[in-house]
């Protein structure tokens, strides 16, 4: 499948760094009053993505994490190379997050491989044409907008006629910078992985009608407090309306799942650092990482001891510190200035 682009001068190496990013919830998950999904997200300055690409005799990978990891990047590839043409690419995993804990490591492996490629092939593409050609955002589009830029998203989900496969990217409806004061304790449990693959796919047909009210609600929610909590720098009004948001969501997942928290760990952990500071507390996607919103520096330092100091006798659990991250994911060819993802 070629893609109409222009020619591009192509550079000999392509390094790409992305944004993890949070996704803080669906508002109406099964298109109950007429748009499936919708989701609200965040992209974070930790646990990144940074690939090197450059030009090779054969396809490779390397530094791959995992096996599973190396083949995801080889059939990235060879789509790539179908769509765009282009001599054989090396690509080097220079730093992922641990895979299917919640981050969004899939999609911006993804768009990373995708970007790398098509400047080393000296073509154009945008950031959805890479995505849809990758088969990413069959769901939520916070990844995808995320990596072009960054801050406090929501997309406008798919509408009543999506189908699983669609080539049509969420809208971005919002974007909005994280305060900079702002912080999220992040808390993971390593000994476990979020729902993916054939396991989400089957959790999701086997979960009820999302009720109308509730996605009614949730609407009305991210509508009225938590988006003019950022809008405004009103942390309680974000903090509160990201709590409720999670615990409507969360309830609805907790059959597929195993409660509203996927690692009854993590959920322990958030519930004592709730029990002394005021947090906007959830669940990233299907986990197992968790996350607590906080005012300030002071106030993530303190819930960060007392996470620390619940998780004493739980060796799997990670806790730490991030920033909201207000910029997509960049760009930079060997030896030279980098570069936004947007630009030429």
């Amino acid at each position: 499948m070629q893609m109409p682009s222009g020619r591009l001068s192509p550079p000999s190496a392509v390094t790409v760094d992305a944004a993890a990013r949070l996704h803080l919830g669906f508002i109406d998950p099964n298109a109950s009053l007429g748009r499936a999904f919708g989701s609200i997200g965040l992209t974070i300055d930790t646990h990144g993505t940074r690939i090197t690409a450059r030009h090779a005799d054969t396809m490779r990978v390397e530094g791959a994490a995992s096996e599973a990891q190396r083949a995801r990047i080889e059939r990235y590839l060879e789509q790539l190379r179908s769509a765009f043409g282009g001599s054989p690419v090396a690509v080097e995993v220079n730093e992922a997050p641990r895979a299917h804990t919640g981050l969004g490591s899939g999609t911006q492996l993804a768009l990373a491989v995708g970007t790398a490629y098509v400047r080393l092939a000296g073509r154009g593409a945008t950031t959805a044409q890479i995505a849809r050609l990758l088969e990413r955002g069959a769901r939520s589009g916070i990844g995808i907008h995320g990596f072009d830029h960054g801050g406090l998203m929501v997309d406008g989900g798919h509408d009543a006629n999506f189908a699983a496969g669609s080539a049509r990217v969420p809208p971005l409806l919002f974007r909005q910078p994280f305060p900079d004061a702002w912080r999220v304790l992040l808390v993971d449990d390593t000994s476990r992985e979020g729902l993916h693959g054939d396991e989400e796919r089957r959790g999701l047909a086997a979960l009820g009608a999302f009720p109308r009210a509730l996605a009614a609600h949730l609407s009305h929610l991210v509508l009225m407090r938590i988006l003019p909590g950022i809008a405004e720098s009103d942390f309680d009004a974000f903090a509160k309306g990201i709590g409720e948001l999670q615990q409507t969501i969360g309830a609805y997942f907790a059959p597929v799942q195993g409660g509203v928290f996927s690692s009854p760990a993590v959920e322990s952990v958030l519930g004592a650092v709730a029990a002394v500071e005021t947090a906007g507390i959830g669940q990233t996607s299907w986990g197992p990482t968790g996350f607590a919103f906080l005012h300030g520096e002071r106030q993530a330092e303190r819930a960060l001891a007392v996470a620390r100091e619940a998780s004493r006798a739980l060796p799997s659990i990670a806790c730490s510190i991030a920033t909201g991250r207000n910029r997509g994911a960049n760009w930079r060819a060997a030896n030279q200035e980098k570069c936004g993802i947007d630009a030429a």
